[in-house]
């Protein structure tokens, strides 16, 4: 739950940035951009963007505790873009 307040605090932050250098009606652009880049990322380290082959070989090929951090950093990685996008689709609607 860490990383899903920090998440919070990093897209209020990006707002109000975002506000400040765009204007009001371009408050989610910020928050939008950082949400989809902690999503990618996410994406990359889950393995969802790779076939069945390459999926299986690099399971193979990995040791347990580098999967549990691989897992761990997935994890955080999305706790920190959903708050991110949650907030950007908000300002979206909220600045037409």
């Amino acid at each position: 739950m860490k990383y899903a307040v920090i998440g919070t605090i990093v897209a209020v932050l990006s707002v109000v940035v975002s506000m400040m250098l765009l204007g009001a009606e371009r408050a989610y652009f910020l928050p939008g951009i950082l949400g989809f880049i902690f999503l990618a990322v996410s994406m990359l380290l889950s393995g969802t963007l790779v076939s069945g082959d390459r999926m299986r070989a690099n399971f193979a090929t990995e040791t347990t505790a580098s999967r549990y951090t691989r897992h761990g950093v997935m994890t955080s990685a999305l706790l920190l873009a959903m708050p991110n996008l949650i907030v950007a689709i908000i300002a979206y609607t909220l600045y037409p």
